[in-house]
């Protein structure tokens, strides 16, 4: 049935639900699970157009990107404690869906599992939130929406 699957975390509730769903999955199929967290890219000159900038500031990037290995390895530790028994964790910068995307495809994801709501969800999604919206319609494998 399902060899690979991808969850998109992001940290907020939705997506640990949707985890959970992917660890269930998991017992049944005895799939890996593949734990990715997108954050979004700041350019150099994104962060150098900020008004208030301390000395000695990181760019953006740096700071996203720990806090997304954190996400990362807090999901997996908790993957782990609700008896999943193959997880990786990875962290990639980027527009979410997009990313989430183009990792499936490459690593030829069985499925993908997202939340229906991320921590930052718009109107652009109506009754999904606009990642787990444009991913759904985007990929070219089966998306659980939880």
């Amino acid at each position: 049935m399902f060899k690979k699957i991808l969850v998109a975390i992001d940290g907020s509730k939705s997506s640990f639900k949707a985890m959970d769903k992917a660890v269930e999955l998991q017992k049944l199929t005895e799939a890996e699970i593949y734990l990715l967290c997108v954050y979004k890219h700041h350019s150099l000159f994104e962060a150098s157009l900020s008004i208030g900038r301390p000395e000695g500031m990181d760019i953006p990037d740096k700071a996203l990107s720990e806090y997304a290995k954190e996400v990362v390895n807090h999901a997996k530790a908790k993957a782990k404690e609700n008896g999943a028994v193959k997880v990786r964790g990875f962290v990639k910068a980027g527009r979410p869906s997009s990313v989430i995307v183009k990792f499936a495809h490459d690593k030829e994801v069985d499925l993908i599992v997202v939340g229906s709501r991320g921590t930052h969800s718009d109107k652009d999604g109506m009754l999904l939130g606009s990642v787990s919206h444009r991913v759904a319609s985007k990929a070219k494998c089966p998306v659980l929406v939880v």
